[in-house]
């Protein structure tokens, strides 16, 4: 099967490689190290694009030996979904390092892999680009491809990190085929954030540059982790105190892991520019207005897991 085109973001208008990727109105894309370049990173993805370039493979099932990644991807997309990626032409917005990437491949989908951030760059490294495999940085406000493009569009772990989530949803559903499906999470709206210290850590560390913000991050993460490793009967409270997200004794990861991992996940919550939450009731209506069928929503995960199909006729 082909991969879809690729489309001009700023008129929609077919690109040919001509010294870079260009349209018949003028406006020229380059590329860097085969990848096309349509957006270029903004703040709000700055700081995810840096933990990328630092911790490469943290994330992989591969490294983990562990289907962390393929359970949370199983359960989001369903189990008929699933058991049929064989073949099918999948849109993956948010890519980063590519830790879904690789779950997307491995049921042997062919899979076009879009960041805004130069987590591109990783994710080309982890998994080269091939017959199957494509990598762009772009702007999912701006996606470089003709509507309707693809059988499943798949999104974990961002539509809640843009400036609006319902035109992100939008937007997404945009590129999905009739018949094809729209596999996307948010964060809900939990009371345990708000009585935790995070957001009065995120209030300050957000605004931080990035290499400032990294360094204060680590620094949390490894005065707080100790005290996470031996909490004990005391970890509920702790949870609240400290605003690092720990494992201990919810993944089988050795110590070096675990604080990689609870570096990647605190700094995605005291480190990104927007953050909303959205309860299921919402995301439901927001599907259904768009005219989503077959919806499926239900609180996992990181908060709300969500999926629909395009109807066949539209």
């Amino acid at each position: 099967m082909t991969a879809p085109p690729w489309a001009c973001p700023v008129d929609g208008q077919p690109l040919e490689d001509n010294e870079g990727l260009r349209c018949p109105s003028g406006h020229v894309f380059r590329l860097r190290s085969g990848i096309p370049l349509f957006a270029e990173s903004e703040r709000s993805s700055d700081a995810f694009g840096a933990q990328w370039l630092r911790f490469r493979r943290t994330q992989l099932d591969s490294t983990t030996r562990m289907p962390i990644s393929a359970n949370r991807a199983r359960r989001c997309l369903g189990e008929t979904l699933w058991n049929s990626l064989a073949g099918q032409e999948v849109l993956e917005c948010g890519c980063g390092a590519g830790r879904f990437t690789e779950v997307l491949l491995d049921r042997a989908a062919s899979v076009t892999s879009i960041d805004l951030s130069a987590a591109v760059e990783v994710n080309q490294e982890n998994f080269p680009q091939n017959d199957r495999h494509r990598v762009a940085q772009a702007d999912i406000l701006a996606l470089p491809f003709p509507p309707r493009s693809f059988d499943v569009v798949f999104c974990l772990g961002v539509v809640q990190h843009t400036s609006n989530p319902e035109r992100t949803i939008s937007a997404l559903y945009e590129q999905v085929r009739p018949g094809g499906w729209l596999v996307f999470d948010h964060y809900s709206r939990r009371l345990r954030w708000w009585l935790s210290t995070a957001p009065l850590f995120r209030a300050v560390l957000k605004r931080l540059p990035e290499k400032q913000g990294f360094a204060a991050t680590e620094r949390i993460v490894d005065l707080a982790l100790p005290l996470h490793r031996h909490a004990g009967r005391t970890g509920p409270l702790l949870r609240c105190l400290s605003p690092v997200q720990a494992y201990y004794g919810t993944l089988p990861l050795s110590d070096e892991a675990q604080r990689e991992w609870a570096f990647l996940d605190t700094h995605d919550a005291l480190r990104d520019w927007h953050k909303h939450f959205r309860t299921r009731a919402q995301i439901e209506k927001t599907l259904r207005a768009l005219g989503v069928e077959d919806v499926w929503c239900a609180e996992g995960g990181n908060g709300v897991e969500a999926r629909g199909r395009r109807p066949e006729a539209s």
